[in-house]
Parts: structure tokens; sequence; C-alpha cells
């Protein structure tokens, strides 16, 4: 007998879906109010907003906004109409590919509709069955998906893990010999749980004893990081050597689009056979117009990078010297690990957020193993001192209730699957 398909779904939720009736609204799916910055408002209350990727603070920039409602008065939110190979295509596109393209320092570069498919669609594009992928075993879930369409061999390797990357360089080298194929090498600038760098240096000097090409997720590190903030290639001093450089708008443009850039001649492949593009209406000129304006205060307004790195550093420091494990963080993003269970940490979130009026992302299990919680604060330059003075009193004060076991005790009276 064949069994209903949904049968498993209405019994199994999932790892993270189990918790919707407790979590849903509040926990996950929140719903912050107000104009996006550090100040917003949650179920009527002013929070202190440490969950947006907003690095630059572009996303309520008085040029912005103008640039935005100027293309929507223009075009509205339908032009262009069309995938690009058909009827989409404009001069307001290219213009932001070459700029893009100039700005990563590359010969050309393709707009992307959105940068989680087109990660998935470009792994999808730039190998066949012949050819073999090896990936960090942390990499972001749209790298995961790219390679889950491959129908070749692919290997991951220990995160950011120099001898691990090369034991599986040595098989996948083997393998590619005997199908007649070529191997892709897939990291990312900037790992957007940890706020680690990607090994990017180690990885292309490998390229001198292994023959691969070099596909870099750089959405964290651009705008944030290189003397230029073309990102974490700039930043180690490899960027001719990124052979496929790849970043999202969602993070310092703030914007929703991406792109990829790499040498013309690749470019040109992935225009006609990225099937995410070329069977999808081409991005909207509201977001191509307005990703124009902020790639030019990015590229013009070296200061907004500086205020970024301020406020890092201040963070980063404060913590570190208060006793907080950050991990091995080299970058914006700013892990705060502590030990506990995930009713502890909902009734954590909570006090933050009711008590402390602060408000940012929490990651606990199957994202980090069981028994971990990572509190993931984002900060941006539009942050201040004082926030960060804020934050860190409030995070002594929360670690004290942790350690005391206050959590676990209204955990425990608290209606709640202790099975997590």
């Amino acid at each position: 007998m064949v069994k209903d398909l949904f049968e498993r779904i209405q019994s199994n939720k999932g790892p993270l879906g189990k918790w919707a009736s407790q979590a849903e609204g509040y926990f996950v799916f929140p719903k912050l109010e107000g104009d996006l910055g550090p100040r917003m408002k949650f179920q009527g209350k002013e929070v202190l907003n440490w969950s947006l990727n907003d690095y630059l603070g572009l996303a309520n920039h008085p040029e912005v906004r103008k640039a935005d409602a100027d293309a929507a008065l223009e075009f509205g939110a339908a032009a262009p109409m069309g995938a690009r190979m058909m009827s989409g295509h404009t001069k307001y596109h290219e213009q932001l590919e070459q700029e893009l393209a100039a700005f990563v320092m590359k010969e050309s570069a393709y707009l992307l509709n959105f940068g989680y498919q087109g990660m998935v669609s470009i792994i999808d594009a730039l190998v066949t069955r012949n050819d073999v992928i090896v990936y960090d075993v942390d990499g972001h879930a749209c790298i995961i998906d790219g390679v889950r369409l491959h129908s070749g061999k692919r290997f991951t390797y220990k995160h950011n893990d120099i001898a691990s990357m090369e034991k599986n360089l040595k098989r996948a080298t083997k393998i590619a010999t005997e199908t007649g194929g070529g191997i892709l090498f897939i990291t990312e600038g900037v790992f957007g749980m940890r706020g680690q760098q990607g090994k990017l240096k180690e990885i292309v000097e490998m390229k001198k004893k292994y023959n691969f090409r070099l596909l870099v997720d750089d959405a964290h590190g651009f705008g944030t990081l290189g003397k230029t903030g073309a990102g974490a290639g700039e930043e180690q001093g490899v960027q001719d050597d990124i052979d496929v450089y790849f970043s999202t708008f969602a993070k310092s443009m703030a914007n929703i689009g991406a792109f990829v850039a790499a040498d013309k001649d690749i470019i040109d492949y992935l225009k006609y056979n990225l099937r995410s593009q070329m069977f999808a209406k081409a991005l909207p000129m509201i977001q191509t117009i307005g990703s124009l304006k902020r790639l030019q205060l990015l590229r013009d307004n070296p200061g907004l990078k500086d205020k970024l790195w301020e406020n890092v550093n201040a963070l980063q420091s404060g913590l570190r010297n208060k006793g907080f494990n950050i991990g091995d963080t080299n970058t914006c993003v700013t892990p705060v690990y502590l030990e506990g269970s995930v009713p502890e940490a909902m009734v954590m979130v909570n006090d933050l957020r009711e008590n402390y009026g602060i408000f940012l992302s929490i990651v606990i299990y199957p994202v980090i193993p069981k028994g971990m919680i990572l509190l993931r604060v984002i900060p941006t330059a539009p942050h201040t001192l004082d926030d960060i003075a804020l934050t860190l009193t409030a995070f002594e004060a929360i670690r004290e209730k942790l350690v005391n076991g206050t959590y676990k005790e209204i955990a425990a009276r608290t209606k709640v699957d202790h099975d997590a």
C-alpha cells in the first residue's frame, strides 16, 4: 500500500519545526517594525537591534531611499518584464554589472535575482558529472543545495582545515584524472555563523600543486573587508586568484539581488547557462537602480566601513575583556558561545528582549551542537558606543542567570519540549 505523502510531514515537523507552537512569532518569524536600523520596535516596545546585516547602514541612507523612490516612480515595480535573454535587459543592468566587476577587480560580472538561487545555479552550471567538487563542511545552505544537484563526485573537508583540504584534493585529483573532468573548490570569504574568514590565501597556494578552480561566496565580506571593501580576497591579497567571485546584495548593499564576477569568457558562459536566470524575470529596476546608488556610496564613502569597524572592534574587545567566548572571528560577525539547553535559550532570549530591550538572533541545535547556544550579534555602522556598552552590561547579567540556574528553573516551569 502506498503511504500518503503527507503522513511523514504531519507526524514529523523537523528539528526546527517541532518548536513552532512555542516559538513562532517570537523566537522565529518575529515581526520587527519601524525604519530599519539599530532601534526598532518589537511587539510594541523599542529594542536595540543586533540582528540586521545592514553592515554599512545603507538601508535608510537618505540618498538610497531617494534613489529607490525615484526608480519606483519612473518605472514602477514591474519593469522590466521578462527574462534578460528575452525582454528584460536594460542599460542599467549592464551599467551595474560593469561597475561591480570593476569594484571587485574582475573582467566581467553578471546580475542574479537572488543570492541563494544564484549560487545553486552557478554550481550547477560550472560542473558536469565528470567533474569533482570539494567544499567546506560549514558552507552555507545555498552551497550545499547547489552541490546536491551535482551528479558527479563531491567531497567535504573539515571546516577551514588545510590538511583536510589537501586530503580531499588528492582524492578529487585521482577521480578527475580517471573521468577526464576538472575540480571545483568552493569556500566562503566569511562564514556567517562563526565569523571566520575562509583560508583563501592558503587555498590559493595549493593551486600550485593541484589543478582546481576556486569559487568563493563572499556575501559577508563584500563591503566590509579589504582596503576598498572588495571583500575577503582583497583583504588577504588574493583577489586575482579567485576564479569565480560571488556576493549577494542582502548584506552591505541592503537590497535584493546578487552578482557573480569572473573572467569574461566564464561570465559569457554563465549568462547562457544559468537556468535560474535564463528562465526567471530580470532583476526589477527598483533594485537595479537602487544598487547603483548603494555601490556608489560604498565605493565613495570609506568612512562607512571605518565606522563599522570602530564598532566591531569595540564590541568584540569588550566581549573578550569580560570573558565571553566569541571564538576566532576575524570579521564583523560576532558569535557569543554559551552553554545551555534549547529551553534555557528561549528563556534567556525572552529576558533579553523584555527586560533589557535587546533583540538579536539565537542559533541552536541542529545548526550548532546540542548543549550550545550561539547569540549572533551583527554590529553595523549606525550602532553607537553607548549601544555597545548597554549590550555588554546586559550580556553579563544574562550569563550570570544562565550559570546560576535561573533560566533552567524558569524553563522547568514552562511547557516546552525537553527532549531537544
